[in-house]
């Protein structure tokens, strides 16, 4: 089954998003702004089910 470019892209831009959030975390944590780290690593946390959902629904198009 071929895959659409439009889910490519969008789970391309979720996986730069956890790259991203994830050196936030880990740059906040060095820096003990424990807030930050809480926020990053919750929108990490939200991500993944969102590339789920992405996955999902581009497999099932076809």
């Amino acid at each position: 089954m071929k895959r659409s470019y439009r889910g490519v892209i969008y789970l391309s831009l979720v996986l730069l998003a956890n790259i991203v959030f994830t050196q936030q975390v880990v740059n906040a944590f060095f820096y003990e702004q424990y807030e930050k780290v809480l926020l990053f690593a919750g929108l990490n946390v939200i991500l993944f089910p969102l590339a789920i959902w992405i996955y999902r629904r581009e497999r099932n198009a076809g």
